[in-house]
């Protein structure tokens, strides 16, 4: 936690409250679902919340923005995005029932009204978003194949509507297909002194707008 008031010193008192939460809340569903690996559980605010954060080091979502995270299993990265953009929609979806479940149950808890979720695959998800955001839960080419038909025509974010992954090791092959449509940040310049992200990155490909 501490952490993530360092890199995000602005956060207001009600999203430090919710944010400090998430730990006793995920490790209570933890013992009953395993949605984050046990031996993870620790790391939550690094791993898993602070991970998920450097979306928003990417990109500032404007309000009024609708974001759809898919596979997100017990709420990643959409539940740390939704406590940093309150008036930004996010709905979470993900294949597997029980983790949806965490992911809603995790959300209402924290009194985040910003947030669906639904139990669904994204190929049957056929609703409209400015972006789509994602842990790495496929090869970029094939998420973005699925993901074409969610993104928005309009456009009211500095960066036109696309996919925003969180992504490790070499990504080469996987944005050869995208040549100037695909832009990467590494994780490292935002969070230096971490070295768990001395490997990742956030990356995105534009889908939307003329694409």
């Amino acid at each position: 936690m501490q952490d993530i008031l360092r890199y995000f010193p602005d956060l207001s008192a009600e999203q430090q409250t919710q944010l400090a939460a998430l730990d006793g809340l995920y490790r209570d569903w933890n013992a009953k679902i395993n949605v984050i690996s046990r031996r993870d559980i620790d790391n939550l605010y690094t791993h898993h919340v602070l991970h998920s954060l450097a979306i928003a080091k990417a990109i500032r979502f404007r309000a009024g923005s609708c974001v759809l995270d898919i596979g997100t299993g017990g709420g990643f990265p959409g539940i740390p995005l939704a406590i940093l953009f309150p008036d930004v929609h996010f709905c979470l979806i993900d294949s597997i029932g029980k983790k949806v479940r965490v992911a809603a149950a995790v959300a209402e808890s924290i009194g985040l009204a910003n947030v669906t979720t639904a139990h669904c695959n994204v190929v049957e998800h056929k609703d409209k978003y400015d972006f789509v955001v994602s842990r790495g839960v496929m090869p970029l080419p094939d998420l973005a194949r699925l993901v074409r038909k969610n993104i928005a025509r309009e456009q009211r974010n500095a960066l036109p509507g696309g996919l925003i992954c969180l992504k490790g090791g070499d990504l080469q092959a996987e944005l050869q297909p995208f040549r100037r449509a695909a832009e990467q940040w590494r994780i490292a310049d935002f969070f230096p002194d971490i070295p768990f992200f001395d490997t990742k990155q956030v990356v995105y490909v534009a889908l939307g707008v003329g694409r």
